[in-house]
Order: structure tokens, then C-alpha cells, then sequence
């Protein structure tokens, strides 16, 4: 997995997939693989997905890189203490998955808990063909 920075301020996880590389075809399957991870984990729980695609599709101002052929986030959480309200700015957690012609690019951004960090970065490695 690379570390960039994206929009100049975000620290974010990124590896790019080439569906050579691995067996999952789809981001449905990817996520059904991601949710077992999250399900396993003693402690982050699964929230939801939402298809960022879909929506940006939908809105008359949408754009989308043409290289894009689906997009959707898997949501999760991984908080085990509350000790001030302000952190709930960095909770959920977000796995990005987009699809391009030949390949899968994941990417979570960077979170204030290290165990979570690697964590996701080994849920995504996963993904590889062994």
C-alpha cells in the first residue's frame, strides 16, 4: 500500500488492484469479503456501504472521471472510547472501492487509532492472489 496525501491535507491509504491480481470480480464481492473481515474483528463493527457513484450519477452538477465504472464506500467503526465529544469528526471509517477497466483502487483515509490503520491495510492486502 502507498501513504499520499490527497487534496493537500488528507494522510490516505491507497493500493491499486489489477484484477490479475485477484479472484474477487466485483465490489459487491469485495465487500462481502471486507464485511466477513469487519464482522471477525473483536471489536470494529459494519455500518453500511453507500454507492458514491450512483449518487454523483444522479445530480445534475455530477461528475465523474471517465476512467470510473463504479464507486462505493463500506463504512465501518472501530471505536473502543468516546473521551471527548470531538472526536466523533473522525469516526466512521471509510473504505473506498472504485472500479476502473483493469483494476480495483482501494482507499481508507488515515485514522487516529494505529491498530485500525493496520487493521484495514491488512483487510485490503487480503484482496491480493496469494
Amino acid at each position: 500500500m502507498k501513504q499520499i496525501t490527497v487534496m493537500e491535507k488528507y494522510p490516505v491509504y491507497t493500493l491499486e488492484i489489477g484484477k490479475e491480481e485477484t479472484d474477487y470480480k466485483s465490489i459487491d464481492e469485495i465487500f462481502s469479503y471486507l464485511k466477513s473481515q469487519i464482522e471477525a474483528h473483536p471489536i470494529a463493527t459494519y455500518i453500511g456501504e453507500f454507492d458514491h457513484y450512483a449518487h454523483t450519477k444522479s445530480l445534475e452538477v455530477g461528475e465523474i472521471n471517465e476512467d470510473i465504472l463504479a464507486a462505493k464506500n463500506l463504512i465501518c467503526c472501530f471505536g473502543k472510547v468516546l473521551p471527548k465529544p470531538e472526536v466523533l469528526a473522525v469516526r466512521p471509517r471509510s473504505i473506498g472501492v472504485a472500479e476502473k477497466a483493469g483494476s480495483f483502487v482501494i482507499s481508507f483515509l488515515e485514522a487516529p487509532n494505529a491498530g485500525a490503520n493496520k487493521d484495514m491495510e491488512a483487510w485490503v492486502k487480503g484482496l491480493l492472489n496469494k
